[in-house]
């Protein structure tokens, strides 16, 4: 999370009342702690600041510091060690222990895998799935990393110590750390240490044969970030790119081995995983969702509205991760073996112009059963229904209509539906015996008509009103407001109009365009989880950046021109009405046939 520089958006002292809070915080969210070990943690008089930042992919992060140095930081309500705290309070969490060489990897930003631990001779700590754990090298029980735990320690034991194993947010020599005072892990000896299991010599590991099979394996999956963008990096990196001329339990290595992953048989094993997943979402697609009608189709098109949607519940289509890596050169493979036809109807824009849905791969594809789907979002690790807002527009009565509204009982401020606005104004005028005798489509203005609806000029010209024009003046009057209801919640109520959700294309560095979209969060949508979902989508970099005159509000950028899968995402997947969408005509128009 702090592998790249952050952005500081505040920096005050604490109050007495949020110090007392924050006691609080921490006694419930570390309950091993006493509390002289919370008063000492958080102290009553020492100085104490609030550092509210943004991380670099736009998590917005609360930071607690102290004499200088970062203790504590809060992530969506959860609140986290830093390793500097680690260093007073090494048995805080579970403490998992992994080789030096790792460490480099989890400071880049990288998830910590299951071949990298060490397991002791007592074995692996008892943990659940969600848990927060520490992270500590060989030889020192200090912690050098926290992170959140993929699966429990029984499921890490039944995969054979295969997979992620740990969500890594924070380590030693990351951007976190460099804001305190920079000092090194102390020497702490752990507390059961088998010579048999570690022998450092000459600043060489030596591994006990049985290790030696699984060192080989060692691997790490993380995230890189280049000129600003995220970028998910493909395939599992091996532990031999972390240094060059190493020997790790005899395994030798050259500058060849550490840059080639083809030798890695859990690789070869996921792209083989992916290639089958590949081919089969494409013949779902071609079977189910594909019509003649649809011809020509944009490839692009046909990925991110056909395929994706045939992916089975679970599983996540990555084309980066197969032995393809491009859709372009899948499309090809297909095309050579005659299923489809693929042509640039447009220079640089590829289209699927023919299907041959009598080939025999097409006819034997057996259709997967099919299971309840519901629409989703992603939040961290975890799946939610997303159920859209039901959104009504309000008018609240301002000083200057109060007097107009005070017979039926409301006062300024009340806020209303316009058809509650129409009753009442009706109501007024039959009361008030306004209505015209001669022209029932006319309302005779009295003095608080006049007042609240005319402007100065029109007061001793304007006597009489037709029933739409007095009724469309009043609504003009009020000051807008709206409400939000998602499903389960209590209404949101707020003043002023409703803000659309806002498409917008942008030029960058070398004519490049980007769409650009903002105010997901009004219509309760996680913008990093609508960027996860575009960059599989699209197959596009995408980022997350604080939006420019919003307040506390995150904009996401994707790369290229993708207002057709947002089109798709927000009418169709999210069923946001069209009304509050701003944008979805700038989508790219269909090349033309040649």
């Amino acid at each position: 999370m702090f592998a790249k520089v952050f952005r500081v958006k505040s920096n005050t002292a604490i109050k007495g009342s949020d110090r007392r809070k924050l006691r609080a915080d921490v006694a419930a969210a570390f309950p091993t702690l006493g509390t002289d070990q919370v008063s000492e943690l958080v102290p009553g008089k020492e100085e104490l600041n609030i550092v509210k930042l943004y991380a670099h992919r736009g998590e917005a992060v609360t930071v607690y510091v102290s004499g200088g140095n970062p203790i504590l930081f809060e992530l969506e309500k959860n609140l986290y060690p830093t390793v500097y705290t680690l260093w007073s309070y090494p048995d805080l969490l579970p403490t998992f222990t992994t080789w030096p060489l790792v460490l480099e990897k989890l400071v880049g930003g990288a998830d910590l895998m299951l071949p990298g631990l060490v397991v002791p001779p007592a074995g692996l700590p008892q943990v659940q799935k969600g848990d927060l754990c520490a992270i500590a090298l060989v030889g020192n029980r200090a912690p050098v990393a926290i992170g959140v735990a993929a699966m429990s320690t029984a499921e890490m034991l039944t995969s054979g110590l295969k997979g992620r194993g740990f969500s890594v947010l924070h380590t030693y020599q990351d951007h976190l750390w460099r804001s305190g005072d920079k000092s090194s892990p102390p020497s702490i000896a752990p507390l059961a240490l088998d010579p048999a299991d570690l022998n450092e010599e000459k600043g060489s590991v030596q591994v006990n044969p049985a290790l030696q099979g699984d060192m080989g394996r060692l691997t790490l999956e993380g995230e890189e970030e280049e000129n600003g963008e995220l970028h998910q990096a493909s395939g599992e990196k091996s532990l031999a790119e972390a240094s060059e001329d190493t020997s790790i339990g005899g395994l030798n290595q050259d500058s060849t081995d550490s840059k080639t992953l083809q030798g890695c048989g859990s690789c070869l094993f996921l792209a083989e995983q992916m290639d089958e997943l590949l081919q089969r979402c494409f013949l779902h697609a071609l079977k189910c969702r594909v019509k003649k009608a649809d011809l020509p189709l944009l490839t692009s098109t046909f990925l991110g509205s056909h395929m994706f949607s045939c992916c089975p519940e679970g599983r996540q289509l990555d084309i980066k991760k197969s032995s393809y890596k491009k859709l372009s050169k899948f499309l090809q493979q297909m095309q050579q073996e005659q299923i489809i036809q693929v042509k640039e109807l447009s220079k640089g824009v590829e289209s699927i112009v023919a299907v041959d849905w009598k080939h025999p791969r097409i006819t034997s594809f057996v259709m997967p059963e099919p299971s309840p789907t519901s629409q989703t979002i992603q939040e961290g690790s975890r799946e939610q229904p997303y159920h859209p807002p039901d959104i009504k527009s309000l008018y609240c009565v301002p000083a200057s209509m109060t007097l107009l509204f005070q017979e039926s009982g409301h006062k300024k401020g009340s806020l209303l539906e316009g058809s509650e606005v129409r009753t009442i104004i009706i109501d007024y005028a039959k009361k008030n015996d306004l209505v015209d005798a001669d022209n029932k489509n006319l309302v005779k203005l009295d003095p608080i008509l006049c007042d609240c609806l005319l402007e100065k000029s029109e007061q001793h010209t304007v006597m009489k009103l037709p029933w739409d024009s007095l009724l469309t003046r009043c609504l003009e009057k009020l000051q807008p407001a709206y409400q939000v209801t998602f499903p389960g919640q209590e209404p949101i109520v707020k003043k002023g109009k409703i803000y659309p959700i806002d498409i917008t294309l942008a030029q960058r560095a070398s004519n490049k365009k980007v769409t650009v979209v903002r105010n997901l969060e009004t219509y309760g949508l996680d913008p990093c989880s609508v960027a996860a979902i575009l960059q599989q989508r699209c197959q596009a970099s995408t980022t997350i950046t604080p939006a420019l005159g919003a307040k506390d509000s995150l904009q996401v950028q994707i790369q290229g021109n993708q207002v057709h899968h947002l089109s798709w995402l927000l009418l169709e997947e999210y069923q946001i009405p069209r009304k509050y969408i701003q944008g979805l005509e700038k989508a790219p128009k269909p090349g033309k046939k040649k």
